[in-house]
């Protein structure tokens, strides 16, 4: 069997997706991945084949088609349709070179992440079964929608009337934290996948204090979130914890001065670290919050961005975390929500029951069975 992964423009989205690449190739099965050049070493350090689709990245994106700075709206339906239109600009770039792999190369699958929206594209132009891959606990119906409008160009040009549907989602949310309107599925198990570094001693034990990860995601830059993360650091400083800083190697030399010097600061692999700590207070990124649920560790969860609001709200509501708004990030207030929840068993005890049910979930190995079966 050919499987065709399409990852879309950022690492966090290539890491949801490479467990269930990397079981079939595996289970002996042919896979390419493919994406813009900047996650080339993301999914080649998977060891997966990767084909560059694309040059562009995202920032390119926040312009129209005719070259003209779209402003990001205030309201918040307006600011879902902006998101999808993004997404749908990036996606139209990703077709010529998809579509250029594919006459050499034909899939007998094409599975896509959530918010990749070339996958359906070009399984639908080759009549071959999509899969859509969940990379989080679910997006705004609104994105899907304004990213079709945005393709309708390519659309017609492929001879397709809107967006091919999936034959199969496979959702990596956990059963009781989905959206009671969600779409039928095939449930698998999250694994935490990021990229590697030499372990240490330090990242797999801990001392006597409280361990706390702060994180604002692999996208900081000293543009974008850096202030965020600074912020959010020095918050947590205050506690008598021990505090890990996870962030892009490419900022951490910026970031130490900043911050406390007791502090580690710098690329931590997740799926090591993780497993050690008490608490996660970050901006609510979707692995890193699938990650800590399966690790269960409770977590202070601040969603800047206003799409991971509802899936925040969920986690919120169960028990296993403690929300801020935006406009609570006050470095009182994250001290005092930290607090809460590290004084407070009853997050702990939720956020394991999350951790035990995402473990009885099909692991990927399991999974590449159903995408044997649509290829059949």
């Amino acid at each position: 069997m050919k499987l065709l992964f399409v990852a879309g423009g950022s690492g966090g989205v290539v890491f949801a997706i490479t467990p269930l690449a990397v079981a079939a190739r595996v289970a002996g099965h042919e896979v390419y991945v493919a994406g813009p050049e900047n996650v080339a070493s993301t999914v080649t350090s998977a060891g997966l084949p990767f084909v560059a689709v694309t040059d562009r990245t995202m920032p390119d994106f926040l312009a129209d088609r005719q070259g003209n700075k779209v402003e990001v709206p205030k309201d918040l339906h307006e600011r879902f349709i902006f998101n999808g239109r993004i997404m749908g600009r990036f996606a139209a770039a990703c077709v010529p070179g998809l579509l250029e792999l594919v006459e050499r190369w034909r899939p007998d699958v094409v599975v896509g992440g959530a918010l990749s929206f070339a996958a359906p594209v070009i399984a639908g132009h080759l009549g071959v079964p999509f899969v859509r891959h969940a990379v989080d606990m679910g997006e705004p119906r609104t994105i899907d929608l304004a990213a079709a409008a945005e393709l309708g160009v390519e659309l017609e040009q492929l001879g397709l009337h809107d967006m091919p549907r999936p034959d199969l989602f496979i959702d990596i949310c956990p059963p009781t934290m989905r959206r009671a309107d969600a779409p039928a599925a095939q449930l698998m198990r999250y694994v935490p996948f990021v990229t590697q570094r030499q372990v240490e001693p330090w990242m797999y034990t801990k001392g006597d204090k409280p361990r706390v990860l702060v994180t604002a995601g692999s996208r900081v830059t000293k543009e974008f979130d850096f202030d965020i993360l600074v912020q959010l650091g020095n918050g947590v400083a205050e506690l008598d914890v021990e505090l890990l800083i996870a962030a892009p190697e490419a900022i951490s030399e910026e970031l130490r001065p900043l911050l406390p010097e007791r502090v580690r600061v710098g690329w931590m692999p997740l799926d090591v670290v993780g497993r050690t700590c008490d608490l996660f207070v970050h901006h609510a990124g979707g692995n890193t919050m699938l990650a800590g649920m399966a690790y269960g560790v409770p977590q202070v969860l601040i969603p800047y961005l206003p799409y991971v609001v509802d899936y925040t709200s969920r986690l919120a509501e169960f028990g296993a975390a403690k929300m801020l708004t935006p406009e609570q990030d006050s470095t009182e207030n994250i001290v005092a929500a930290s607090r809460e929840v590290l004084g407070d068993p009853s997050y702990a005890e939720r956020a394991r029951e999350l951790s035990r049910e995402m473990a009885a979930q099909p692991g990927p190995s399991e999974v590449v069975g159903a995408l044997e079966k649509l290829a059949a």
